[in-house]
């Protein structure tokens, strides 16, 4: 029996392996599946990226439209009137914001009065992004200058692209709302 030298069935099996290639160059079908498979990672971490940054502006938002509206018991005397405390505010505050913070757990509620405009202090509680959830509720009376400060810390999950969402340590987003208002004449 003849045996092909080494070099000689190299050659026979490239040849026959030739073919097949320009086959597998020349055929179309798939190249679809394989530029979205490439493209398909980066499109779905941005549409989470959108997403997310979309539901914190929302979620700012709202606690924003909590601030102004659970302000208004104070500005009108109704809070002091009937003695409330940091807790029955943050009661009036959770009824004000419906599904979509842990409002008995996480949303901190800070109220401080001021003698006068200049001397008000609205820096974030955060030291070296660690949340001081120290907080204090001085309605203030007539004439008195309010702020009402409502702080969340709202868990951020994409951080991509550039997304540096997140200004606390454990990547969270401290969010705040604030109510500026001068206390009115009540009886």
């Amino acid at each position: 029996m003849f045996e092909p030298n080494a070099t000689a069935s190299r050659l026979l099996r490239s040849a026959t392996r030739l073919p097949l290639l320009r086959r597998f160059v020349r055929h179309q079908k798939g190249t679809s599946a394989i530029e979205f498979s490439l493209i398909a990672a980066p499109f779905i971490a941005l549409l989470f990226a959108i997403i997310e940054t979309s539901m914190v502006f929302f979620a700012g938002q709202t606690l924003q439209a909590a601030a102004a509206d659970a302000a208004r018991l104070i500005m009108t005397g109704e809070a002091q009137t009937k003695n409330f405390s940091q807790a029955q505010f943050k009661t009036e505050v959770c009824n004000r914001i419906k599904g979509l913070f842990d409002c008995a757990g996480g949303v901190y509620v800070d109220v401080k009065s001021y003698t006068s405009f200049t001397s008000i202090n609205t820096t974030p509680p955060v030291t070296n992004k660690t949340f001081n959830t120290t907080m204090t509720y001085s309605p203030g009376t007539v004439g008195d200058i309010v702020v009402v400060s409502l702080h969340y810390q709202w868990p951020i999950y994409v951080s991509l692209l550039g997304n540096q969402l997140d200004n606390l340590a454990g990547g969270k987003r401290l969010l705040t709302a604030t109510s500026v208002f001068r206390v009115e004449p009540y009886k």
